[in-house]
């Protein structure tokens, strides 16, 4: 639904829609981060516009606007979140399993943190070191390890440790006492701590970009053994929708001999994805045949090594939504 298109009585509709959606960006970041999903954000941004056009003539002074909105749209992500089961990565929801003997069920589409594109969370004309700091806040593991936290817990953190509010104005927000948000925020630091941290997609340096090179190569050809041998020896393997996930290199070696020869000859496009390296996957229909989507690869590097590759196999909305092409030569 066009903002511009719902009726109100005050500003003329060109200027409010145009000061509200200069914020649609951040506030998209911010809805992303509590709700796990590219889709449920954009949702709930437009809920917050919504809000927002309805309620302007309560705005004191354009320079709130900011804060204001922050406190709309976090309230409709905690709407959004009464009574949902947060979403999680393979890897939250049990051990690693067998390549040998794998049992491939998948689970329904809210189970999962799903991608988002850079693009869609992070300007990049604001300052380098918050862009720094934005980019980590939008990584895979750190949005899952978010996802571990009560709704409030998880809002008062991201006021604090992403917009820098004061625990006043946070408790003022969440109906809650300065000393609860202090407690709050003490027990989601100790769980975040445990998230780690991975290397950002830019700038990417020689090195990273030897080895994604090598990835994309060995990928494509379906080199098995060049291919495991990028991975850092605990590494993990996942594809959402599966459940199933795998740790370390045997695993992943097993599984793509057994399995992964569908993917020989697949081409991989670069996409800026959750300030991650990430590709997108399309795989040949049948020997012979066409490039059909496929896959929206994450690829989580840490001191330089890959640790993680997560492939969202969701591709008729991830596709789209990262703005490929249906078939790569396009």
């Amino acid at each position: 639904m066009d903002i511009s298109s719902i009726p109100a009585a005050s500003p003329p509709p060109s200027e409010m829609a145009l000061r509200l959606e200069q914020h649609r960006q951040e506030l998209t970041g911010h809805c992303y981060r509590m709700l796990g999903s590219a889709f449920d954000a954009d949702d709930a941004v437009q809920e917050t516009m919504v809000r927002a056009w309805r309620s302007f003539d309560q705005l004191e002074g354009s320079a709130a606007m900011r804060s204001w909105l922050y406190r709309i749209a976090t309230n409709v992500c905690l709407d959004m979140l009464r009574g949902r089961s947060r979403r999680a990565r393979p890897m939250d929801l049990g051990p690693a399993g067998s390549a040998e003997n794998p049992v491939l069920d998948t689970l329904v589409e809210a189970t999962w943190v799903l991608p988002i594109p850079d693009g869609r969370v992070l300007a990049a004309s604001c300052d380098p070191a918050e862009l720094v700091s934005s980019r980590q806040t939008i990584r895979l593991a750190f949005v899952a390890a978010l996802q571990r936290l009560p709704p409030r817990q998880r809002a008062a953190l991201l006021l604090k440790e992403v917009l820098s509010w004061e625990a006043a104005e946070i408790a003022e927000l969440l109906g809650m006492t300065v000393a609860s948000v202090n407690s709050a925020l003490q027990r989601a630091r100790a769980t975040m701590g445990q998230d780690e941290k991975t290397d950002l997609h830019e700038p990417m340096n020689e090195a990273q970009r030897s080895l994604l090179g090598r990835y994309v190569a060995a990928f494509e050809r379906q080199d098995v053994d060049a291919l495991v041998s990028l991975l850092r020896e605990d590494a993990t393997w996942s594809m959402p929708p599966y459940r199933l996930w795998l740790r370390g290199r045997p695993s992943v070696h097993a599984w793509l001999l057994k399995v992964g020869e569908g993917c020989r000859g697949s081409r991989l496009l670069p996409v800026a994805a959750n300030g991650s390296f990430a590709l997108g996957q399309y795989r040949p229909s049948g020997p012979g045949g066409a490039f059909v989507p496929w896959a929206i690869q994450v690829i989580e590097l840490s001191a330089g090594e890959i640790v993680g590759v997560c492939s969202f196999l969701d591709a008729e909305r991830l596709f789209p939504l990262f703005g490929l092409p249906l078939r790569p030569e396009a």
